[in-house]
């Protein structure tokens, strides 16, 4: 047992320092987005457990939007930005240029803004693995999920057949003058591909 965690923990760390570069690569494309310069503080990374997603976001029955992606090829698993439903219209107003506070509720075009900014953050993300593990995959396009968290993590667990039981947790700030909003990712990849990176990073 004390083998498999040497091996995560030398896994989370090359997955750390990609994860840091992919993150602040995006922080590029959300500037060219929004047209002006968006910066993203030093991403936190670690492994948690997933079914303590809901206490980490907030509680399984609160209110969130959840930017899912599916990604297929030489890997598989999912990526998905989970944000309180106050944070994320929060966001929403940093992304459309509005005073905050002007958001109240997510409608179609709040929806694909969300989805737009998950989809620019998961392919750098899933671009800076690939060219790393020499990997090939391709995400599907995002889908914007509003539910409690609960319900979303059901729904992330049923649409795999085998999930990890640990999950990686990239957290970023994104800063606009004086408005900042974090933003978690979640990584989660199928079994067959934690052992494929496994194999991957110790033959490097």
């Amino acid at each position: 047992m004390e083998k498999n965690i040497s091996f995560d923990q030398d896994l989370l760390e090359q997955l750390k320092s990609l994860a840091n570069e992919g993150v602040k690569n995006a922080a590029y494309g959300f500037s060219s987005m929004i047209g002006r310069k968006v910066h993203v503080g030093q991403p936190k990374g670690r492994l948690v457990p997933i079914l303590t997603i809901p206490e980490i976001v907030g509680s399984p029955d609160e209110d969130a939007v959840g930017i899912y992606l599916r990604f297929e090829g030489d890997l598989v698993g999912q990526m998905m930005m989970i944000i309180p439903n106050q944070k994320a219209m929060e966001l929403v107003d940093l992304l459309m240029d509005v005073p905050a506070g002007t958001t109240q509720h997510l409608g179609p075009l709040e929806r694909s803004a969300l989805g737009e900014l998950g989809n620019l953050c998961g392919s750098f993300f899933l671009n800076s693995i690939a060219s790393n593990f020499h990997a090939d995959f391709r995400p599907s396009p995002p889908a914007v999920l509003v539910d409690m968290v609960g319900a979303i993590l059901d729904i992330v667990v049923a649409t795999s057949g085998s999930v990890s039981e640990q999950v990686l947790l990239m957290q970023a700030n994104f800063t606009d003058g004086d408005r900042c909003v974090e933003a978690d990712f979640w990584v989660i990849p199928d079994m067959n591909t934690i052992d494929d990176l496994l194999g991957k990073s110790a033959a490097r």
